[in-house]
């Protein structure tokens, strides 16, 4: 098996989740704080006005508190503000030297085939996600999301999906473990959000996410809770 990438100076390792605090413009002070987190997510998309000049000063307002930091413009489709895609790829290309990791949809095939070499050349680590927000995926299309997202070149491939039920997150929890060696992310959202942040981890999921304030998605805890529950779990 291939040893999992870093985010910066942060190591993943299946089976010692990373936590990571997520938010936008008006989480900027929550996350410098953000006690708990591993890593911070920069949501650029939820600021008022996103431009190249705001995002890197938000960037740089982020290093400054010494947390690896992922750079995500979210898609519309899948869960983002409207944007149109060449304000998007600005602002990844302006952002990707002041991040120490970018999340780009696996449905973005053209912005990530115009990333993906950039990001190769700057050595900064690639998430390819995808977004499942009215219902959980049936196990071959959660697999087939995994493998395009290795097949495109992502260090690292995240799936969230809505989990109404047990059941559901079961499914989640059985691709999880299937696809462990890929190195994946996965996260539900939705009644099976909070479960999900806690158990998923144990399957081999690298990342989990908490808020600083206002979610970034439904299901999330926040990041001290999240943060002090997996400790007790996860002991290093």
């Amino acid at each position: 098996m291939r040893r999992p990438p870093a985010i910066g100076s942060v190591q993943l390792s299946a089976g010692t989740p990373r936590v990571v605090a997520a938010g936008g413009e008006a989480e900027l002070d929550a996350l410098t704080r953000a006690d708990g987190a591993d890593v911070v997510e920069l949501r650029a998309d939820l600021f008022e006005d996103p431009r190249p000049e705001t995002i890197i000063a938000a960037l740089a307002r982020l290093r400054s508190a010494g947390r690896p930091i992922i750079l995500t413009v979210r898609a519309a489709a899948e869960g983002g503000r409207p944007l149109d895609e060449t304000r998007r790829s600005a602002i990844y290309v302006a952002g990707l030297p002041h991040a120490d990791a970018i999340d780009v949809e696996i449905a973005s095939a053209s912005l990530s085939a115009e990333l993906l070499p950039r990001a190769r050349a700057a050595h900064r680590m690639v998430i390819l996600s995808a977004h499942a927000f009215d219902a959980m995926p049936s196990d071959e299309v959660l697999q087939a999301a995994i493998a395009r997202g290795a097949e495109l070149g992502a260090d690292v491939t995240k799936i969230a999906a809505v989990a109404t039920d047990v059941r559901e997150l079961q499914c989640l929890l059985a691709v999880t473990l299937a696809a462990r060696e890929r190195h994946v992310v996965t996260l539900a959202m939705g009644p099976m959000g909070p479960l999900s942040r806690l158990l998923l981890p144990a399957a081999g999921s690298l990342l989990t996410y908490g808020h600083v304030g206002r979610p970034t998605a439904p299901g999330q805890l926040g990041v001290t809770e999240l943060a002090a529950e997996l400790r007790r779990l996860y002991p290093s």
